[in-house]
């Protein structure tokens, strides 16, 4: 018999073999026992576990993103079952990035996948980004969110920088930043005035939905 938990350990046992056959036979299971939330939350915890195994050498880029594919596969076949309005289904916008001078951009690129099956739409800027294009993306695509990632001390600065940005040009009120990285904290993202802080991809997004409003 499947149970809620059995279906959970199946989902999270198929992201982490970066099997895209798995993950959706995983799925279909699943909708039969488990809320569409539910289902993503389990595959996210899954995608976290492969960050973590990437992190320590056991798995590679290629398994990370296939990994990722797989999860994208899955949530498109409960996209229809998720609850409508509230701020997402592509409403909300939020323009992510690893800031000038960082090429490290694995934890991003996994947080920006949770956010897109989440329901956002998200402008991934990719590595390495200066502050402006943070700014002139979030004025261009009507953002309501920036999220940066440092991972070295010495690019940590540019969190603060575009966080004065957008004070400077008046846009700080309508924007929400959160903040990540491994050098990241939440004292660190007190301290430059961020709005939040994402110790991992799994609390980044529930972070996103809290400070955008979205149950």
């Amino acid at each position: 018999m499947t149970t809620a938990e059995s279906s959970k350990n199946e989902l999270f046992d198929a992201i982490v073999a970066y099997n895209k056959d798995r993950v959706v036979a995983a799925v279909e299971k699943a909708r039969n026992v488990l809320k569409p939330q539910e289902i993503i939350d389990a595959l996210a915890l899954g995608m976290n576990e492969v960050g973590v195994r990437f992190e320590r050498g056991r798995l590679f880029l290629p398994h990370v993103m296939v990994a990722a594919e797989a999860m994208t596969a899955g949530v498109k076949l409960i996209e229809g079952d998720l609850p409508k309005g509230g701020g997402k289904e592509g409403t909300a916008v939020i323009v992510t990035g690893t800031v000038e001078g960082d090429v490290h951009d694995i934890g991003k690129s996994i947080v920006s996948t949770m956010l897109q099956c989440s329901g956002y739409k998200v402008f991934d800027l990719g590595r390495d980004v200066p502050i402006r294009n943070f700014i002139e993306t979030v004025k261009a695509e009507n953002g309501r969110m920036i999220g940066m990632s440092a991972l070295m001390t010495t690019t940590m600065q540019a969190q603060r920088e575009c966080i004065e940005m957008l004070v400077e040009e008046g846009l700080r009120n309508n924007v929400k930043v959160m903040v990540g990285g491994a050098p990241a904290t939440q004292a660190w993202a007190d301290k430059i005035g961020a709005d939040g802080y994402g110790e991992n991809a799994s609390e980044a997004v529930s972070k996103a939905n809290a400070l955008l409003g979205v149950k």
